[in-house]
C-alpha cells in the first residue's frame, strides 16, 4: 500500500472531513447549554425550573430532607450519613437498591454454598454493613473534594467583600462560579437566605449537610461578624491560608505514610491471594477439611484477626491535622 496512489489521499480527506463533521454536529447539538448551567447541579435544575424555591425543595428532597429542610428519617445518624454522602437517589430508590443487593447476596451464597445460615449472614451483610461502609466512603470522598475546593470559595468571597458586596451576595457568587459540591451547597445557602433564613442558620445548615472539619471556623467567623462586626474579608483570607496549609500538610503526611499503606495492602492481600491461587491450581487441596466445623471457626478467626490488624495499621498511617 502506497500513499502515491491518489485514491488513498481521497479516502484520507474523506475520513478527516467525516471527523470534522461529527465534531461540528456534536458542538452544535450537545454544547448549546452555557457553562453556567453545567457547572453544578443547582444551576442545571435552575435552567429547567426558573422558580428558585422549587429548585431548593428539589435539592432538599434529593438529599433526604423535607421541603422545610428537616430530616425525613427518625434515625438521625443514618439520615445525616445519607445527607453528607451526597447521594441524590432518594430514600425509596436507595432502599430498593440495598434490598436488591441483600437478596442477590443471599441467592448467590445459597446457590454456591447451599447453607441457609451462611446465606442469611451474607444477606444481612449486604443490607446493613456493606451499605453503611459504602455511605461512609462516599461521605469521606465528598468531604475531601469539598475541602479541596473550599479555599478557592473563600477567596471568591474575600474578593467580593473587598469589592463592597454584602455577605449573601458574596456567597451567591460561589454558588454561580464553582462546581459541585461547593457550588450547589453555597447555592442552597443563598436560596435559604432568600426565603427567610438568617445567615447564621443557613451556615449551620451548610455544616450539617457537609460535616467538614474546616467549616466550623468559617461558620463561627461569619456568625461573629454578623453580631459584633469586624473585617470579615481579612478573617476569611487568613482562614483560607490556614486551610491551604492544613491541606498541604495532609498531603505531605499521606506521601510519607505511603509505604505503610502499601505494606498494609500487600500483607492483607497476600493470604487471600495465596488461598485462591491454591484453590485454582489444586481444587481438591481443601476438600478433606472444608466441611469440618473447626475449619470454619479457624477461617472466621483468621478473618477477624486480619481485620484487627488492618485497623491497627490504618490508625498508624492516618493522622488528624
Amino acid at each position: 500500500m502506497s500513499l502515491d496512489n491518489p485514491i488513498y489521499l481521497i479516502w484520507l480527506f474523506v475520513a478527516v472531513s467525516a471527523g470534522l463533521a461529527f465534531e461540528a454536529i456534536y458542538l452544535l447539538c450537545f454544547s448549546t447549554a452555557s457553562y453556567r448551567s453545567q457547572i453544578n447541579r443547582r444551576l442545571r435544575l435552575s435552567k429547567d425550573q426558573p422558580d428558585r424555591e422549587s429548585v431548593l425543595v428539589e435539592l432538599r428532597r434529593e438529599r433526604g430532607l423535607t421541603s422545610g429542610g428537616n430530616y425525613r428519617l427518625g434515625f438521625v445518624a443514618l439520615n445525616r450519613l445519607i445527607l453528607q454522602s451526597g447521594l441524590t437517589l432518594g430514600f425509596t430508590r436507595l432502599a430498593i437498591i440495598v434490598g436488591f443487593g441483600g437478596v442477590l447476596a443471599f441467592g448467590a451464597v445459597m446457590v454456591f454454598r447451599h447453607d441457609l445460615f451462611e446465606a442469611a449472614a451474607a444477606g444481612l451483610f449486604g443490607t446493613t454493613l456493606l451499605p453503611f461502609l459504602a455511605l461512609r466512603w462516599l461521605r469521606s470522598r465528598r468531604q475531601g473534594k469539598f475541602a479541596a475546593q473550599f479555599p478557592d470559595a473563600l477567596d471568591i468571597i474575600v474578593r467580593s467583600l473587598r469589592a463592597g458586596h454584602p455577605v449573601p451576595v458574596a456567597v451567591s457568587m460561589v454558588g454561580r462560579e464553582m462546581g459541585d459540591p461547593v457550588g450547589s451547597e453555597f447555592g442552597i445557602v443563598t436560596d435559604e437566605i432568600t426565603y427567610g433564613a438568617d445567615l447564621e442558620t443557613a451556615m449551620r445548615n451548610l455544616y450539617a449537610r457537609i460535616g467538614s472539619d474546616d467549616l466550623p471556623l468559617f461558620v463561627t467567623a461569619v456568625a461573629i461578624q454578623g453580631s459584633t462586626g469586624g473585617n470579615l474579608g481579612e478573617i476569611l483570607q487568613n482562614l483560607s491560608g490556614v486551610i491551604r496549609n492544613r491541606f498541604k500538610m495532609r498531603r505531605k503526611i499521606r506521601a510519607l505514610a505511603a509505604e505503610g499503606r502499601a505494606s498494609a495492602i500487600i500483607l492483607s492481600a497476600l493470604p487471600i491471594s495465596i488461598f485462591f491461587i491454591i484453590l485454582w491450581l489444586v481444587p481438591d487441596f481443601y476438600a478433606q477439611v472444608w466441611d469440618v466445623p473447626l475449619t470454619k471457626q479457624l477461617v472466621a478467626g483468621a478473618v477477624v484477626w486480619l481485620i484487627i490488624g488492618n485497623m491497627i495499621m490504618f490508625k498508624m498511617v492516618n493522622f488528624k491535622i
